[in-house]
């Protein structure tokens, strides 16, 4: 299949896109997300205290949020089918190179690899899909496209961990990173470049600084970043202290931990991708507020959701919190791209994802290291009701923001 996309693509391929991304997003969060479920093994076997365990999520947070602009700013300027095959053909090797590693910091430093690996796809991806589909279909095609972002935090929690305590730490990585070199292959045949952008040897000249300076002047979309912020505060150090704080706890086996703090969140997210996709796509008809809403209400149920799951002793209860939050989680998620397509020009969508990228994915690495920190002195649970606060503050900036119809800041 010719890699340059057709002049006008069918209605069919603009979903296969975001059915073969799909797969991309699955391993880009599983390999992320899986070396929180191995927490247990790693504190085992090299012999870390819970502030080091805590610090390998903010390693990859920080350079990976470092690097998430830049990286959007290529998928702005060069073919985002290139940048998004040669970002998962990286991070695939650098996944087997976890594997190899023997010392804390030799895993610390492959984790800051994998963050500079993983930075361009997301941009490119969701930019590309904001390519594909237009207003009617937008938000239910990046929520479907996030799912595999879900399916792959479970995939990492279950499987990782099952795979661990069966056969080891490494092998999780082994298996990983040979999935995805070989998944590199089906894309190199299948994915076409968005219509109406350059070929894969042509680029856009845009400059860096100066779109920056474009995009920060707008105040819907300095609202829109710190709503952001809010979120990943609470998303991350749910990712990354929810197994254990479970495997503590409620003393459940290490498969069960990790099991639990994915499934039940990310199958809820799935249902609130596709309901908040829904809602966000035909309230767009008669709103142009809809989608920036639509997140609101996530986060207003997410955040006193997450509180219940914190203060809570009783099992059922904490489940029953914790898909409440990922149901509100989902509306969120499906509607950021597409409230970004409101409030920048399209040339500059991937860079604005990247500065989504940078500025969470910093506040998020706070939020994981503090959060160890608090819990040898005090223990998650104040982490997590501090967490629930700032989804309620996220919801606030929301509202703020201010949105205009997609198609006039399409042509900008």
């Amino acid at each position: 299949m010719n890699a340059n996309a057709a002049a006008t693509p069918t209605n069919a391929y603009r979903w296969a896109v975001v059915a073969l991304l799909w797969v991309v997003a699955a391993l880009n969060y599983l390999d992320r997300q899986v070396i929180y479920s191995l927490f247990p093994l790693l504190q085992n076997d090299l012999h870390v205290n819970s502030m080091q365990l805590g610090f390998l999520g903010t390693a990859f947070l920080w350079v990976y949020g470092c690097v998430s602009p830049f990286g959007g700013w290529l998928a702005d300027r060069f073919a985002r089918r290139k940048i998004i095959l040669i970002s998962l053909g990286i991070w695939s090797a650098v996944t087997l190179l976890r594997g190899m590693t023997h010392t804390y910091g030799q895993l610390l430093t492959a984790q800051a690899l994998m963050g500079v690996s993983e930075a361009c796809y997301l941009p490119a991806a969701l930019a590309m899909i904001a390519d594909y589909h237009g207003s009617s279909t937008r938000s239910r095609a990046v929520g479907l496209h996030q799912s595999g972002l879900y399916a792959g935090v479970v995939l990492g929690g279950f499987g990782g961990s099952w795979i661990g305590q069966h056969y080891g730490w490494h092998d999780v990585f082994y298996v990983l990173g040979c999935g995805g070199l070989l998944y590199l292959l089906v894309l190199l045949f299948a994915l076409k470049e968005p219509p109406g952008r350059q070929s894969a040897n042509e680029k856009i000249n845009i400059a860096f600084v100066s779109s920056f300076k474009e995009l920060f002047a707008s105040r819907g979309f300095l609202m829109l970043v710190l709503a952001n912020c809010f979120a990943a505060v609470a998303f991350w150090c749910i990712y990354t202290w929810l197994a254990l704080f479970l495997f503590e706890r409620f003393h459940v086996s290490l498969t069960m931990a990790g099991f639990s703090s994915t499934f039940y969140i990310q199958a809820a997210s799935f249902a609130g991708i596709l309901i908040g996709g829904w809602l966000a796509d035909m309230w767009s008809r008669r709103s142009r507020h809809a989608r920036a809403w639509t997140q609101a209400i996530g986060l207003m149920l997410a955040g006193p959701a997450l509180l219940v799951a914190a203060m809570t002793g009783r099992w059922w209860l904490v489940m029953a919190g914790l898909a409440s939050f990922g149901l509100g989680r989902g509306f969120f998620d499906c509607n950021l791209m597409p409230v970004a397509c409101q409030v920048v020009p399209q040339r500059l969508r991937a860079t604005a994802y990247g500065i989504f990228n940078f500025t969470s994915c910093l506040c998020g690495g706070v939020m994981a290291m503090a959060a160890g920190i608090v819990k040898d002195r005090v223990g998650l649970e104040p982490a997590l009701q501090i967490s629930a606060v700032f989804l309620v503050a996220g919801a606030g900036c929301l509202m703020l923001v201010k949105t205009h119809r997609e198609d006039a800041v399409a042509a900008d």
